[in-house]
């Protein structure tokens, strides 16, 4: 079987169903929630494992920062046979009343990353699949927590100079978050026909500092981390009941 060149595995070595996660370290906190799982590859921003949760096949992916190794990995996947993906990542609030450590799920995706537009013109929507988010609602339902569903924003950069005006201009038309990855995700996902979807961690309360978030982020504060396990568990479950 021939090995993708970047993301290092072979169709023997993923899952169909896997969640794709830009930090390596989050591959790992994601891979210890399966009933098995045993790393399979590790190359540049890709750390890649397969095992099973609830006797599913499943593997976990991290992509890095940004739509281009994100899209990367979509398409690798989808060259190894995956048909269902979900994004477990981080996003700084657009709006107030969202805490640290609430997730936001993605109903939709402003395009504002260059990495999906070198495939399709901006008019082409970024959005959710259905039955995944069905599953991911239905699963976060059960659980005694603020969920926020509705449209996000990725982007490639937040240290531009006009930060503060962009923000204030998206927090009007009611996005509820930014990341870097989500909109390449699900427009080229959508395009290569696999089913997907996004659950996010708020890191970052909406006009807090972006450094003084992530530093948060990075040293693990404790209602931050219960979001990240929290949406890695509402990712398998939605996985698995599309199995």
């Amino acid at each position: 079987m021939l090995k993708q060149p970047h993301i290092g595995v072979d169709a023997t070595q993923v899952a169909p169903l896997v969640i794709v996660c830009g930090e390596p370290d989050r591959a790992n906190r994601i891979a210890s929630l399966f009933d098995e799982a045993q790393m399979v590859s590790e190359n540049r921003e890709y750390r890649l494992f397969s095992g099973q949760y609830q006797g599913v096949p499943v593997s976990v992916c991290s992509t890095g920062i940004g739509a281009p190794s994100m899209i990367i990995a979509v398409e690798e996947l989808k060259q190894c046979g995956v048909t269902h993906i979900v994004r477990v990542g981080s996003a700084g609030a657009m709006q107030e009343g969202i805490q640290l450590g609430e997730l936001i799920i993605a109903e939709g995706a402003v395009r504002d990353e260059g990495g999906s537009k070198a495939y399709v013109e901006a008019a082409y929507p970024a959005y959710a699949s259905f039955s995944l988010l069905k599953a991911l609602d239905d699963y976060l339902a059960a659980q005694s927590t603020q969920c926020h569903f509705g449209v996000v924003r990725s982007h490639d950069s937040f240290y531009t100079d006009e930060e503060e005006s962009i923000c204030q201009y998206w927090n009007k038309k009611g996005i509820l978050g930014a990341d870097m990855e989500t909109s390449a995700l699900f427009a080229v996902g959508r395009l290569r026909g696999i089913k997907v979807a996004s659950v996010l961690n708020n890191v970052v309360l909406y006009q807090q500092d972006v450094k003084e978030g992530v530093d948060q982020y990075v040293n693990e504060a404790e209602s931050m981390m219960q979001g990240e396990k929290l949406a890695s568990l509402a990712a398998l479950e939605a996985l698995i009941a599309q199995s």
